[in-house]
């Protein structure tokens, strides 16, 4: 394409058209996204040995495609200041020194992040990950860095040769745009300015990844969605994109508050359990209720305004008599982003959402993982949304999941309406979407593993025309979404007790996060993480209760359903038994964004610590509006036994994060 371009060019076909700057600017830039694959080459050579087992050729093109989605963000990031000078409507411009300034500031920088794509050819084989602007942190206290820096270059001194290589081709091959005749026109202004603000959209739909309403900027994580193996996010990757996405991004820090042995006497993150009981291969179907938060339930809200609220859930209010349920249970995130890691991987949000670190590239298991891997279950992972949004297609597919079914598999099924049942903005409608997860899990066999994401009761918060006044609108207009999608589960199971596999199930219905909280308790730093986590299944009947006394968090669902199959392999999960640990052994955990707070609830206390002191400290169960700060007044024994779990808790997060530790090696 590039040299097409510039034979086009070249021959006069646009020397003398208004556009002569775009068509220069096209070409230097295909310049530059081939000197990017060209280095996503060199990476696979000079670690092929890493990929050799299962690096074919098809896949191999496949990777070199999917790096293209990248490329262009790391590409229009770093080249935003040539594509202005390029595209600036001023006349002045038109003349050839200034050309050759930009031509001197494109080769600096394009040569830079070749330079820096190409040192990671090396520094992955010791890292096996991409650089993040984490190396900064790492080598920061290191007083000789440059001479290291030296001593290593000696032993890869062709790498030198390759970026010089580049910089003079970039240097002999760019395109200077023909002077502009009519310069100082007003056709010349018109022409200019129209191409400039055509190329602002542009320029931010390519940094960002995508066009759509459901595309969020693109990060090191959503690599995983182009890969089959952890390791070869690395290749999809380059290096100028990691480092951009991870400036301002606060690291994993270990805080080293005590020594490995003691932290690990404390609270460790690695379950091993009994193998006494043989394993029971149940099915486990894992539901992520978008904005479920307590608040929307009347089943935990019975003395809510005089024992008067009726809440928006009346089939999951039925559905919790048949279940097990908590008084205290809570969501250890505030964004959807957060649910996955936890809920599926025991992985709570400590200082930045998981996805939108360095840390997401690390080897993690999830509940699927273990089951598919170990097991042999089948697995799938579903959202209704576009494939790719939100991260959650790459981090299901890093994290054990087989398949993952949106709204690409939705369209294709010839069961479903396809487009017809889309709801115009995010995702295809819950109630349609939760017949085809239905339907999919009749198709797979058993035992199997699956979750779901759903998706209608999220902004712009609307329901079907058909559903249009059927359901209470409430305060917020969320609440009618929740009752819609409450429907949509009542009507998914009524399909499904009627599918073979359905008493062989293990449900697991919680929440993302909560939103639009209005109830005073509900509006507290605690009550923004209060969210369902309900276990069902229909085929044990002493599966059911009410727990006033045990904490519950989205983090325990992982070990939790692992205990109730009695799986008997080890593994790493931040969270506990919800079940089976004992009750005065029982915690949760989350922390609050942009504050630095830690909150940690055990027994009747939740205490607010900041990294290096508590805060506060409040009797939770009793002080739901958390007025009454009893930090002075609690037993010291208490605080101290409390403060030091915590810091264990977050010491070994910080340790595991940091060392890829994130799953049980022998």
């Amino acid at each position: 394409m590039y040299k097409i371009l510039k034979i086009m060019y070249l021959k006069g076909k646009f020397k003398e058209s208004a556009f002569t700057n775009v068509w220069a600017l096209l070409c230097n830039l295909l310049l530059v996204y081939l000197s990017y694959t060209l280095c996503r080459v060199l990476f696979i050579v000079m670690n092929y040995s890493t990929f050799a087992d299962y690096m074919t050729v098809s896949y191999f093109f496949h990777l070199l495609s999917a790096g293209l989605v990248f490329d262009t963000t790391a590409i229009l990031y770093t080249n935003v200041l040539f594509v202005l000078l390029f595209l600036f409507p001023l006349h002045y411009k038109e003349r050839p020194i200034y050309y050759k300034i930009v031509r001197w500031i494109f080769v600096i920088i394009n040569t830079l992040a070749v330079a820096i794509n190409v040192i990671d050819c090396v520094y992955f084989q010791f890292t096996g990950r991409r650089t993040t602007m984490s190396v900064f942190s790492e080598f920061g206290n290191e007083e000789n860095i440059f001479g290291i820096l030296l001593s290593e270059s000696v032993s890869y001194f062709y790498l030198f040769l390759v970026v010089v290589a580049f910089a003079f081709v970039f240097y002999k091959l760019f395109v200077f745009p023909s002077e502009q005749k009519e310069k100082t026109h007003l056709r010349y202004y018109v022409v200019q300015s129209l191409c400039l603000l055509l190329s602002i959209p542009l320029i931010i739909i390519g940094v960002r990844g995508g066009a759509t309403t459901a595309t969020r900027p693109i990060t090191l994580s959503n690599a995983n969605q182009y890969v089959s193996h952890p390791m070869d996010a690395g290749i999809v990757l380059n290096t100028p994109f990691t480092m951009l996405r991870t400036i301002g991004k606060k690291t994993f820090v270990n805080p080293n508050y005590m020594t490995k042995t003691e932290a690990e006497k404390l609270y460790s993150p690695i379950h091993f359990p009994a193998d006494s009981v043989a394993f029971t291969p149940k099915n486990v179907v894992v539901f992520i209720l978008e904005s479920f938060g307590k608040q929307h339930f009347g089943a935990y809200n019975k003395t809510l305004h005089n024992g008067n609220y009726k809440g928006y859930t009346p089939f999951l209010d039925s559905l919790i008599q048949q279940s097990y349920t908590f008084e205290y249970s809570y969501s250890n995130g505030r964004k959807s982003i957060d649910g996955m890691p936890s809920v599926l991987s025991s992985i709570p949000n400590f200082i930045e959402p998981f996805f939108l670190t360095p840390s997401a590239l690390n080897d993690v298991s999830s509940v699927a993982g273990e089951l598919t891997k170990k097991k042999g279950y089948q697995s799938a992972f579903f959202h209704g949304a576009m494939n790719g949004s939100m991260g959650f297609q790459a981090f299901a597919n890093s994290v054990g999941f087989q398949q993952y079914l949106g709204r690409t598999e939705y369209d294709d099924d010839p069961r479903y309406n396809g487009e017809d049942d889309f709801d115009g903005t995010w995702a295809i409608w819950d109630e349609e979407f939760l017949q085809f997860f239905c339907d999919k899990m009749s198709d797979m066999k058993q035992p199997f593993v699956t979750s779901i994401f759903t998706a209608s009761s999220h902004s712009p918060f609307v329901v079907p025309e058909k559903y249009k006044g059927v359901f209470p609108k409430g305060e917020e207009p969320l609440f009618e979404c929740v009752g819609y999608t409450d429907n949509a589960l009542r009507k998914f199971f009524e399909k499904a007790k009627n599918q073979p596999w359905f008493n062989n199930t293990l449900f697991v219905l919680t929440a993302d996060h909560t939103s639009c909280n209005i109830e005073p308790e509900y509006l507290t730093s605690l009550g923004y993480y209060k969210v369902p986590v309900i276990y069902y299944a229909p085929g044990m009947t002493d599966l059911r209760g009410y727990d006033t006394v045990r904490i519950a968090q989205q983090i325990d669902i992982m070990p939790t359903v692992l205990g109730i199959l009695h799986y008997d392999k080890p593994y790493v999960a931040f969270g506990q038994d919800a079940l089976n640990t004992p009750i005065d052994e029982k915690f949760a955990v989350n922390y609050l964004p942009g504050t630095g707070i830690y909150q940690f609830l055990k027994n009747d206390y939740m205490i607010c610590f900041d990294g290096k002191n508590v805060q506060s400290a409040y009797r939770f169960k009793t002080d739901v509006l958390l007025e009454n700060n009893v930090l002075d007044s609690m037993s010291q024994d208490t605080l101290q036994c409390m403060t030091a779990e915590l810091k264990s808790i977050i010491q070994q997060y910080m340790e595991r994060m940091n060392s890829n530790e994130l799953i049980y090696k022998e």
